[in-house]
C-alpha cells in the first residue's frame, strides 16, 4: 500500500486526520492533528495496537514507547511496508 492510497478520516480533534490500517493481528493509527507529534509541521504520528492495547514494536516505535512522531509521507510508507512483513498480512484499511 501506498501513502496516497490511504484514506484519511476527519476527527472531532479540530484540524485532526486519521486512518487505521489492519495487518492481522497488529493495527497501525495514522495521525495528524494540531496535538500530535509533528502535526503542527504536517508530519504524522504512528502508534501500533494489538487487541485493545497500544504495543512497542522493535523496527516500528522506539524502546520503550508505543507511539512515533514527526514521520513524513515516506516514513509513514516505510512504516507500512516494516508493519506487512511483521505482521505477516497485507494492509487492509479498517477506519
Amino acid at each position: 500500500m501506498k501513502f496516497k492510497d490511504i484514506k484519511f478520516n476527519k476527527t472531532e480533534i479540530p484540524s485532526g486526520i486519521q486512518a487505521m490500517l489492519n495487518f492481522g493481528d497488529y493495527d497501525l493509527s495514522i495521525v495528524k492533528s494540531d496535538f500530535s507529534y509533528g502535526g503542527k509541521s504536517g508530519l504524522y504520528e504512528i502508534a501500533v495496537f494489538k487487541g485493545d492495547g497500544q504495543v512497542e514494536m522493535p523496527g516500528i516505535t522506539e524502546t520503550g514507547d508505543t507511539v512515533k512522531g514527526f514521520l513524513s509521507e515516506d516514513e509513514v510508507e516505510a512504516i507500512i511496508k516494516k508493519m506487512h512483513l511483521v505482521g505477516g498480512a497485507d494492509p487492509e484499511q479498517i477506519q
